[in-house]
């Protein structure tokens, strides 16, 4: 099979209904909510070809994703598993890609700027020759909802989509629209410094490099297994650690991405995450 065979296999694969595919993986439909589906791997809502696991915390679209993760495969067992499943069933022509939304960052708002430095400092106990070295880098910046806005950036600084903190007394965090997680990351230092820590925010990146200035800590924007970015990084021969937080997303985010990865250890924060240490030592 060529390689542009294989590409609009798994592109028809991507394409077969969520709903066929789960009784096969173990899911059960809800009996009163038709999006919900119950599963080995948890409690899942599926829309159209997205779906969300509300006990693990993470998500993904398409039937090869649905796949990788309820039987914890790789793409390529995945695409494999499906196709054996699938064969007869499948369209002859491939299915037109998704459209990618836009990247719309939000605009720089300076008067928000203290109080988003305050957040940061005060709040977070985030050292603030960091936060300025951050700011001064654009890798940090305030928006007019004095939201926290940290840039994801591919290896060579392009921004492809920003984690946003709220700064309000109530918790809030997202990204901006458009976004584009699997093709860069927050990471601290920028430039590339081995070993790396794998952590689910910006803030906690930028709190185990304070605490451990020897590694290069990356936010993958959410705890999540298998981010394409990933597998390059290993490439690179670098010792990868996932810091995911101390509880029960975190802890089975991590053994789903050892199970992908062996290579993978795992360094699990001895309080709930890497900025409750940080803000407890301050």
């Amino acid at each position: 099979m060529t390689f542009a065979q294989r590409r609009d296999l798994a592109q028809r694969l991507r394409a077969i209904p969520l709903e066929r595919v789960l009784p096969l993986c173990g899911g059960q439909p809800d009996r009163d909510d038709r999006h919900k589906w119950h599963t080995p791997a948890g409690t899942l809502s599926v829309t159209g070809v997205k779906f969300m696991n509300w006990t693990l915390g993470g998500g993904g679209g398409g039937a090869i994703d649905l796949v990788i993760h309820l039987r914890r495969l790789d793409f390529k067992s995945a695409v494999e598993w499906l196709d054996g499943h699938f064969a007869g069933a499948l369209p002859q022509e491939p299915m037109p890609p998704p459209p990618v939304s836009e990247l719309r960052l939000p605009k720089p708002a300076p008067g928000q700027l203290t109080r988003v430095r305050d957040y940061l400092i005060v709040q977070r106990r985030l050292p603030s020759s960091v936060v300025a070295s951050l700011i001064d880098s654009g890798s940090l910046y305030a928006d007019d909802r004095a939201n926290a806005v940290f840039l994801l950036r591919t290896e060579q600084q392009a921004p492809v989509g920003a984690e946003l903190r709220g700064t309000a007394p109530r918790a809030w965090r997202g990204l901006a629209p458009g976004s584009r997680k699997d093709l860069g990351c927050f990471a601290m230092p920028a430039q590339h410094r081995p070993p790396v820590v794998l952590c689910e925010s910006a803030i906690d990146a930028i709190s185990c490099f304070t605490l451990h200035p020897g590694y290069r800590c990356l936010s993958t924007a959410g705890a999540r297994p298998n981010p394409l970015w990933l597998r390059p990084l290993l490439n690179q021969c670098c010792q990868v650690y996932c810091g995911f937080d101390a509880d029960p997303t975190g802890d089975a985010m991590s053994a789903a991405m050892i199970a992908l990865h062996p290579a993978v250890q795992r360094l699990r924060p001895s309080q709930h995450d890497w900025n409750d240490i940080l803000r407890s030592q301050a």
